[in-house]
């Protein structure tokens, strides 16, 4: 078995955050926006595509989840076989998955929950699509907000660079 120190099993764990919790605001945030484009296909065919764009709007949670998990292993030597991190760098690594995975996981949410009622608004006014798109862009701040101090924490705490 091989020995992982510390900071490098932290960091394991930082990036299990970021992605487990960002993938779960996510999942669950397509599963909200799918639920009411089901709704809006079965009265109007057509409304196929625009169901599809505001099913894959919340998708971006969890690629930023990812991102930062791989960057995570990466520059913890876990992937790559470096000399690995301090138990003091490892706990600003949890700092970091907690920063994207709880962003990840709140905004996730709110942007399914935004889709899924635009959708329904596009299938009784077609003019509703820009609008509908902006309104369900507007919690994917909050997702970028945690993306940004992650990638902060990251520099600033020594992990990058």
């Amino acid at each position: 078995m091989v020995e992982i120190a510390l900071g490098t099993a932290l960091a394991a764990i930082g990036a299990g955050v970021a992605i487990g919790f960002a993938g779960l605001g996510s999942g669950l945030g397509q599963g909200i926006a799918a639920a009411g484009s089901v709704g809006a296909v079965a009265e109007d065919k057509d409304m196929f595509a625009q169901g599809i764009i505001f099913t894959a709007l919340p998708e971006t949670q969890a690629i930023y989840g990812f991102l930062i998990a791989i960057l995570l292993l990466v520059f913890s030597g876990l992937l790559g076989g470096g000399t690995g991190l301090t138990t003091t760098t490892g706990l600003v690594a949890i700092g970091v998955g907690a920063s994207i995975g709880f962003a990840g996981l709140g905004s996730g949410m709110g942007q399914g929950i935004a889709a899924a009622s635009s959708v329904g608004s596009v299938v009784e006014n077609r003019d509703m699509f820009a609008q509908g798109i902006i309104f369900t862009a507007l919690p994917e701040t909050q997702a970028i907000y945690g993306f940004l101090i992650a990638i902060l924490l990251m520099v600033f705490g020594g992990i990058l660079g």
